[in-house]
């Protein structure tokens, strides 16, 4: 059963929630499933059907056979549409008619049962609470328990037990400068050279991640943990994060803050895992492949000839990506196990590669793409910092360090020969990427990719 605690103004003990037993009431009170049985062969009955299967007969003879009894089912074939098949079902004093369907599994609607049972027995719970609690069930998310349960995750050093963000609250906004219609043009590009000059603390914001619900199967009785009433049903009563394990209705969902604290048991690896989850999972600033391959490359690599642009062995990259996944933090990229600098910068590369949303999200990247057909540089860079805006905190500071790094790497330019540009070349496809395209359109967004990273690289100190 779900678990968690409250807590009350005139105390921080823990106290359990109270976990609302109505609707879990209801389901033990639901019509149980009574099959109507055929005395009679049937030809060409479909072979997962069994007894319940009556042929092609009337509504009439249905209504009959079922005999007024609640819960009484039985199959029959459509007279109309001969080949296809209804379920007739008894509920509150009528007979139900439902087109039924088989593809390996029984379902008639979203949910895929293993056999006719278990759709029928769901079905009337779900048909007995749905009607009977139909005006509890649409006032249930008014007065959620969430904010008040408690939530730790197993990252080291990390974990919280206090109150959750009500579903209303208004989330901080993201620190902004003034638009273009609220100061000079003369001053937009002084105001983002004063940004520059604040100190990290003050632009450090907690990071907001979404939770990643899925269609869940509970076993056992199982209650909301937004709203504590019971979720009803046999199968998919209703959805969990995959990321912090959060089990909530799934109307409950839509009302759940973005407030998921990843449990690293539900995070499994590094690499092509979403940004902001595996860095709270860790409880990181900045997923640590990141600052580890970038501190390893700085300390040993700023001055080898082409780097990033020269490939490392692909079996090596590959092992290095395993290490990640396995070990974590303790992964040794150290030159005694990975001698060539390359090998490590084709890991980083990789992990960005590998990123299930870019760096430069989805949503940013129409922005970055108009910013960098501006002609004007001032008015260009300005739209490129507006663009920044739209990234996610966790990808954001993500590149911002990345760019750092970029930028340190240009000035050993006469001897890695990695200017902006070359760097740009390499990272641009790396970065950003449109969640679809069609060839000729994506062929022709490489120039731009290639010179909004470049932007960034050489104009890091003002526009972040």
């Amino acid at each position: 059963m779900a678990g968690g605690g409250r807590r009350t103004p005139e105390t921080t003990d823990y106290q359990p929630p109270i976990w609302k037993s109505y609707l879990y009431q209801l389901q033990q009170e639901a019509p149980h499933p009574k099959r109507i049985t055929c005395t009679q062969m049937v030809p060409n009955r479909p072979k997962y059907y069994g007894r319940e299967f009556h042929g092609m007969i009337s509504r009439e003879e249905t209504d009959a056979l079922l005999d007024g009894i609640e819960g009484t089912y039985l199959i029959r074939e459509s007279q109309r549409q001969p080949g296809t098949y209804t379920l007739a079902l008894r509920f509150g004093n009528q007979t139900r008619n439902f087109r039924l369907f088989y593809d390996g599994k029984h379902f008639v609607g979203e949910k895929r049962f293993e056999s006719i049972h278990d759709l029928v027995t769901d079905g009337l719970i779900t048909l007995y609470v749905e009607t009977r609690a139909a005006e509890y069930i649409a006032c249930m998310t008014i007065n959620p328990i969430y904010e008040h349960v408690g939530y730790t995750t197993t990252s080291a050093g990390f974990g919280w037990a206090g109150v959750r963000a009500l579903p209303c609250e208004v989330r901080p906004p993201v620190p902004t400068i003034p638009t273009e219609n609220e100061r000079p043009a003369t001053d937009r590009l002084s105001a983002l050279v004063r940004r520059a000059t604040l100190k990290e603390g003050e632009r450090t914001a907690k990071y907001e991640k979404a939770h990643n619900f899925k269609v869940h199967t509970f076993r056992g009785p199982h209650w909301c943990e937004y709203c504590a009433n019971f979720m009803w049903g046999l199968i998919a009563q209703g959805v969990k994060c995959a990321d912090c394990g959060l089990n909530v209705h799934k109307q409950c969902s839509k009302m759940v803050p973005h407030d998921c604290q990843p449990d690293l048991k539900h995070v499994k690896k590094v690499y092509s895992c979403d940004l902001t989850t595996l860095v709270k999972a860790h409880n990181r600033k900045r997923p640590m492949v990141v600052d580890m391959c970038i501190k390893e490359i700085e300390s040993r690599g700023l001055t080898s000839e082409g780097l990033y642009r020269v490939s490392g062995f692909s079996e090596l990259v590959e092992d290095v990506k395993m290490t990640f996944d396995r070990d974590g933090e303790k992964a040794d990229i150290s030159a005694d196990v990975y001698e060539d600098i390359n090998v490590v910068t084709g890991a980083l590369k990789l992990y960005f590669r590998d990123l299930p949303i870019p760096l430069i999200t989805y949503d940013a990247y129409p922005k970055f793409i108009e910013a960098s057909k501006i002609s004007d540089s001032d008015e260009r860079l300005e739209a490129i910092h507006e663009a920044l805006k739209l990234l996610p905190l966790a990808h954001y500071e993500t590149l911002r360090f990345l760019m750092s790094h970029l930028k340190r790497l240009t000035l050993y330019e006469k001897e890695n020969l990695m200017n902006a540009e070359n760097v740009a070349i390499v990272f641009g496809p790396t970065l950003m990427r449109p969640i679809e395209q069609d060839v000729m359109a994506a062929l022709n967004d490489i120039r731009f990719q290639r010179l909004v990273v470049e932007l960034l690289i050489r104009h890091e100190e003002i526009l972040f």
